[in-house]
């Protein structure tokens, strides 16, 4: 997986299987922090880079000397601290990174399996990357077949049947532990993607009429809550409104906490559900005695039939990576010796010319074109017996390269 100058491909990163919430938030980056991050590589002279940092995990896919480069960049550009990375993070190079980008992007490797939320971050992060000019044709190549095993993995299997995500499993928990919940007072804080999803389950699950929505943009609020008829209302309104609530759930993408002990004063029992990353509800809530807090790392443990279910499809999901990582391999592969065959074909056109010449002035009628035709087509079909020998036999071809080079003394200009 060596690429010029010495690099080679990395997937960096951290996620929920051994990062807990407090740690994942340390390592969050916010959309202007992805792109200082960018920012950063491209001074640094790294030649291809995507980002993702979702609720779940923080990654870094891209090309370095050594991956401590690519760890570097991460922990400039968050609150987490190399130590801390340390403690939780994974590393995988070459073949391993690409596996690892497949098993993420399919929903294998989500904290709930076969949610395929990740995919659009996936995109969105290559957009960003390719923006600002940092998207190589191998990482472009790579993403677009990680989307395309996704797709197949969504139509073809049953790996993300059946009602389940963060989002459902807060219903579902809320329905299981509070009573006559249809007459309770919810307020949903946050109307990004995993607030828009939460409200959805919540106004078809619990037939609650008593929903209140506050966002930070007004306008994102009205229009979550239009399609549902809700109430919305103004983000100064939030202390009060979540002392009126029996429920409030938190889904918001702020950086730092924003419900904290001293802004609750109500008495009466008060459930609070925390579905962001960073936290968004300060731990000092839990010294009240009539608050419970629970974190969607708590909800995520929740295991139902429903995921039960999805296991049974992880080797026909894992069968359908096989098959596309195997065709991208293949187009890996015949990057490598493209330079060789290339070089091949340039020495035996100067043999050809070269031959040609001496034959011009030996041969009274020498027919320039005929012989031009026949040579050139003699050329083609030498090169392609090299190209497939290459394609087909993969174990032997790194050798098979060096063989050549050395036989026909080529030079060849690597930038593969």
């Amino acid at each position: 997986m060596q690429q010029h100058k010495n690099t080679y491909f990395y997937a960096i990163g951290l996620s929920y299987q051994k990062a807990d919430a407090e740690v994942r938030g340390h390592f969050s980056l916010s959309d202007t922090g992805k792109q200082n991050l960018l920012a950063e590589a491209k001074q640094n002279s790294i030649e291809s880079l995507v980002v993702i940092s979702t609720c779940n995990r923080t990654e870094l896919y891209g090309f370095a000397e050594h991956p401590y480069q690519l760890i570097k960049l991460l922990c400039d550009n968050t609150k987490g601290t190399i130590e801390q990375f340390k403690d939780v993070a994974y590393i995988h190079k070459g073949k391993d990174a690409i596996h690892h980008m497949f098993r993420v992007g399919s929903g294998l490797d989500s904290q709930i399996l076969g949610d395929f939320e990740i995919i659009s971050q996936l995109k969105s992060a290559t957009r960003a990357s390719k923006a600002v000019g940092l998207l190589n044709s191998f990482s472009e190549r790579l993403v677009n077949s990680v989307i395309q095993a996704s797709k197949r993995i969504k139509n073809e299997t049953k790996l993300s049947s059946g009602a389940t995500s963060v989002s459902f499993a807060a219903v579902q928990y809320i329905m299981n532990n509070i009573q006559n919940v249809s007459e309770k007072n919810i307020l949903l804080f946050g109307t990004g993607k995993i607030g828009r999803n939460t409200c959805e389950n919540l106004v078809k699950h619990t037939k609650n009429s008593h929903i209140t929505l506050i966002n930070r943009t007004k306008t994102k609020a009205e229009e979550v809550a239009g399609k549902f008829n809700l109430v919305v209302k103004d983000y100064e309104n939030l202390q009060e409104e979540i002392n009126n609530s029996d429920i409030v759930i938190v889904a918001t993408g702020a950086q730092n906490p924003t419900v904290y002990k001293s802004i609750i004063t109500t008495e009466k029992p008060l459930l609070i559900l925390d579905l962001s990353i960073p936290k968004n509800v300060n731990d000092d809530v839990k010294e009240l005695n009539n608050l419970s807090l629970v974190h969607m790392d708590d909800l995520a443990k929740i295991t139902d039939d429903t995921l039960e279910n999805r296991k049974a499809f992880i080797p026909e999901a894992e069968a359908i990576i096989d098959e596309i990582m195997a065709d991208f391999n293949m187009w890996l592969n015949t990057l490598k010796f493209v330079p060789t065959i290339q070089a091949l074909k340039h020495k035996l056109t100067d043999l050809k010319n070269s031959e040609l010449n001496t034959q011009r002035k030996k041969i009274a009628d020498f027919n320039e074109d005929q012989a031009e035709m026949i040579t050139n087509n003699i050329i083609q079909k030498i090169t392609n017996q090299f190209a497939h020998h290459f394609r087909v036999d993969n174990d032997t071809s790194d050798e098979s390269i060096e063989l050549i080079k050395k036989i026909f003394q080529l030079e060849t200009s690597e930038n593969v």
